[in-house]
């Protein structure tokens, strides 16, 4: 017995150490990461609406002598009503609501009538102005991980990826229990900001990561897609899983879900990374200065931050709109991103593995047409049905962009500069934050001043127009062929279209070469 007992843990010892040898773990981790950091992101969308319209209508000044029914076991009885007019048959409310909301109350009644026409729907002035306050809550994350992001990619270089993945992981767990348990607008803000800290550990040291330990250009593509696979399966389940457990369950029990899955991530990085001790890269990498002046990783980034600015823009504003001209009740509010979800989902796994082989720069080229026409047509949906088509649109195209673009920032770096991508990934997770920050905060402002249908056009248009610069990240020149040009003006020397494959392979040769050479 003694011996098969040591033989066992002999065997698992060696299958641990494996195991920490693993690429496949190294991106499970970050796949899970992503996935869970986009499901806090995007769960929230059909929550927060609602719940903050509730909060300032369940005041104790606005029904002082409301029985305890009303007020505990069904907080969102009245907010349901708003949304969903055809349950809004409530005796003693319904009298007290007359008496009360005198403007609103002439609303409520035709709904009874003409349910499905847009006349019917609540125009509620509070309802209209949220989208300022939703808004600026959605960007605090972005804003906040958009201002961290400068500092986390130098620290991957001192330290390594490992201790800001787990870092990140902490942050995420307390983020998820402050928005179960938060109750006021103020605590959600917080919640919100604390996440983009966490985020920013775990997207800038998962995607550099993943450059370290792929680097062939092909391989580092897929991996790329599967992880940005993860980000679209929590951009998928979110907003449904938000939607749902809010409408049957409240608003605790999903972010308590997710606190526990973060649990098991965090369990994961300390068996797989050990994040116990600093693990410096091997040499300096290029500042994020030096990176930020090259046009290539600015082209890059700039698709990135329009791409999924208007998304941006839809998650607060959508709700709204949908509320405002379709009736729609809370669980729709959610599910009308669904298409969004899978399309990109599956728009990252296509093109993870096809954009190497037609080309990444066109790929991201035809994504931001795609996801510009996309974003024009949302508008003309007269019921969630309508949604579909361009939803899942937006998504596909937006898919196509980041799996594309994700893989061409750590080539640009291994091209151009020192093959150490945390910096150059940090410029990416800011321009992805860019999109995200800037997005919401001003789009909640434009759809309140001139409309959410001119608040979808404008964005198209924008990603229309960027869309031709795609085409600079065809050919960039490699460093050396810079340097010649540089040395000696008259030497003709002609930009290939290099992969990355072929490039490493190239100079092992060159240095194969010269050692021979050097031999003799």
């Amino acid at each position: 017995m003694g011996a098969l007992e040591s033989l066992k843990e002999f065997s698992f010892l060696r299958w641990l150490r494996e195991g920490r040898q693993s690429r496949k773990l190294i991106l499970l981790i970050v796949f899970i990461a992503l996935m869970l950091d986009n499901m806090l992101l995007t769960v929230v969308v059909p929550i927060i609406p609602s719940y903050l319209y509730a909060l300032q209508h369940q005041s104790p000044a606005e029904n002082p002598v409301a029985s305890p029914e009303v007020i505990s076991p069904t907080r969102f009885q009245k907010i349901y009503s708003y949304y969903d007019n055809l349950t809004m048959e409530t005796g003693k409310d319904g009298e007290r609501g007359e008496n009360e909301h005198n403007a609103t109350q002439p609303a409520v009644v035709n709904a009874t009538t003409a349910p499905g026409s847009n006349s019917s729907c609540l125009k509620d002035k509070d309802l209209l102005n949220e989208n300022v306050e939703v808004g600026l809550l959605f960007a605090s994350k972005a804003t906040v991980q958009l201002v961290t992001n400068p500092f986390i990619g130098p620290l991957t270089n001192r330290v390594g990826y490992q201790l800001p993945m787990f870092a990140g992981f902490i942050i995420m767990f307390i983020s998820t229990v402050m928005f179960a348990f938060s109750k006021t607008y103020v605590l959600l803000f917080i919640a919100r900001a604390l996440q983009g800290v966490g985020s920013s550990c775990s997207s800038v040291a998962g995607m550099g990561m993943l450059a370290s330990v792929y680097t062939d250009d092909e391989e580092r593509g897929n991996a790329m897609g599967i992880a940005l696979g993860g980000m679209a399966l929590g951009v998928l389940v979110g907003p449904p899983f938000g939607s749902v457990m809010f409408e049957f369950v409240g608003k605790t029990t999903p972010f308590l879900f997710l606190a526990a899955l973060a649990l098991l991530d965090g369990a994961l990085q300390l068996f797989v990374l050990q994040p116990s001790k600093p693990q410096p890269e091997s040499q300096k990498g290029s500042s994020l200065f030096t990176l930020l002046r090259d046009p290539y990783i600015l082209v890059a980034a700039g698709a990135i931050c329009f791409a999924n600015m208007g998304i941006a823009m839809m998650e607060p504003a959508l709700p709204i709109w949908m509320m405002e001209t379709m009736c729609s009740p809370k669980w729709q509010l959610g599910v009308a991103f669904v298409p969004a979800s899978v399309s990109y989902l599956i728009g990252t796994y296509i093109f993870g593995i096809l954009a190497h082989k037609i080309g990444r720069w066109l790929c991201s080229l035809l994504g931001m047409i795609i996801v510009g026409i996309s974003f024009i047509f949302v508008p003309f949906a007269k019921n969630i049905y309508g949604l579909i088509v361009p939803n899942f649109g937006v998504g596909f195209a937006i898919g196509m962009v980041d799996s594309s673009l994700m893989p061409i920032m750590g080539y640009l770096v291994d091209l151009r500069h020192v093959s150490v991508y945390g910096n150059v990934y940090a410029i990416a997770d800011v321009a992805f934050c860019m999109g995200f920050a800037l997005g919401p905060s001003t789009g909640g402002a434009i759809a309140e001043t001139i409309g959410f249908p001119w608040l979808m056009a404008i964005i198209g248009i924008i990603d229309i127009l960027y869309a031709p610069l795609c085409f600079f990240l065809r050919s960039p020149p490699a460093k050396e062929e810079k340097m010649a040009i540089l040395m000696n003006q008259n030497c003709p020397v002609k930009t290939k279209m290099y992969t990355t494959q072929d490039y490493f392979h190239k100079a092992s040769m060159i240095d194969d070469e010269e050692e021979s050479r050097s031999d003799e």
